[in-house]
């Protein structure tokens, strides 16, 4: 699944952002991120691993993804352009497929060393995050695939186009 995440994402530069032994990402090549001194903090120490990692390439964005969302859309860090944006579709929020500014690291790491809210959500409100919602035509190209049977279900109601990207202003939403 992670491979069809990956093939996806169709930028220069990607990593992994796993804990535990690297070894089992080997095959695709890529550097896997671990979540360094915040470990089981959750999602976001793995985004603030990713954050660092982007800065060291001197890079200004980053795009996220889970890796359990393999029917992506192509070109999806130029539809949530420019950054901080986030896809929303079905009336739902995926705060994790996301387009952040690098610049955000710095109160990422802030958030991180003090005690309080771990929710992606809160800290994507908090550097005023805009959702952009995909006009699903069938299927949703960001659900989450966990088991046998999601793989199923989505590849059955998974249209060959998986999404049409309309942005207005009015359906920018914060």
């Amino acid at each position: 699944m992670l491979d069809a995440v990956i093939a996806a994402i169709d930028l220069p530069h990607i990593a992994i952002s796993a804990n535990g032994d690297p070894a089992r990402f080997a095959s695709f090549g890529l550097p896997v991120l671990p979540d360094g001194a915040f470990y089981d903090q959750g999602p976001l120490a793995g985004l603030l691993a990713g954050l660092e990692w982007a800065a060291s390439l001197g890079m200004s964005a980053l795009l996220t993804s889970p890796g359990d969302i393999p029917f992506l859309p192509k070109g999806l860090a130029n539809s949530l352009a420019p950054p901080p944006a986030s896809v929303s579709s079905h009336g739902r929020r995926h705060h994790l497929v996301a387009l952040w500014p690098v610049a955000c690291s710095k109160e990422l790491r802030g958030l991180l060393s003090a005690p309080g809210r771990r929710h992606v959500g809160y800290f994507a409100d908090s550097i005023g995050m805009r959702y952009v919602e995909f006009a699903v035509r069938a299927g949703d190209p960001f659900a989450n695939v966990n088991t046998q049977d999601d793989l199923i279900r989505a590849r059955s109601s998974a249209d060959e186009d998986h999404a049409e990207t309309r942005i207005t202003p009015d359906q920018q939403t914060r």
